[in-house]
């Protein structure tokens, strides 16, 4: 059965039993009226939307940077970087900062959401395989369907959503914001 816990109690929990184990945490978000989740394995922290700092010449997928205790954050919409129409803006908006691998490195990445939802844990065998077709989304951004309540959850990859070549781009940007800042300095 699927359990609903306090996002700020579930990011503390431990592992502890066999049964805990079969079982990952996800939190789950809505974009563009659809469910998805990301392992808070991969999540550092939830914020409520606010400014941010476009940056000219990026993608349309990178709404832009933000300042998070001083270092410079790259903000990814979603609902764009999956062919979708851009993120509106509006009160119960959150940019969930994951933590993805950039080579020998991990950087933190910002991804702008219309709304979380809650933290779920969904056993191992409530989880199907990715489907080949049937998704507005590529496959490989998907790690499988999690069933819940009887309707499908699509559990993203996050290290593909945000790939390699994503990250060339993400690291531009920092560059970029960085001189700036030096420059106005």
């Amino acid at each position: 059965m699927n359990t609903i816990i306090p996002a700020a109690k579930s990011l503390l929990t431990v592992a502890s039993s066999r049964e805990q184990e079969e079982q990952q945490q996800y939190l789950t978000f809505m974009l563009s009226g659809e469910t998805y989740a990301i392992s808070i394995l991969s999540i550092k922290e939830i914020l409520q939307y606010s400014e941010l700092t476009e940056v000219p010449r990026m993608p349309d997928f990178i709404r832009g940077v933000i300042n998070l205790r001083g270092a410079v954050v790259p903000v990814i919409d979603l609902s764009t970087r999956f062919g979708k129409q851009p993120t509106p803006v509006g009160p119960r908006n959150c940019i969930i900062i994951v933590e993805v691998d950039a080579g020998e490195e991990t950087q933190n990445v910002g991804v702008m959401v219309d709304a979380v939802n809650a933290v779920l844990e969904i056993p191992a065998h409530e989880i199907e395989r990715a489907p080949s077709f049937g998704s507005n989304i590529r496959t490989d951004f998907i790690t499988g369907m999690g069933k819940i309540n009887g309707k499908f959850v699509i559990i993203l990859n996050i290290q593909y959503v945000l790939s390699m070549d994503d990250m060339a781009t993400l690291a531009e940007v920092a560059l970029i914001t960085e001189l700036a800042k030096v420059a106005s300095t």
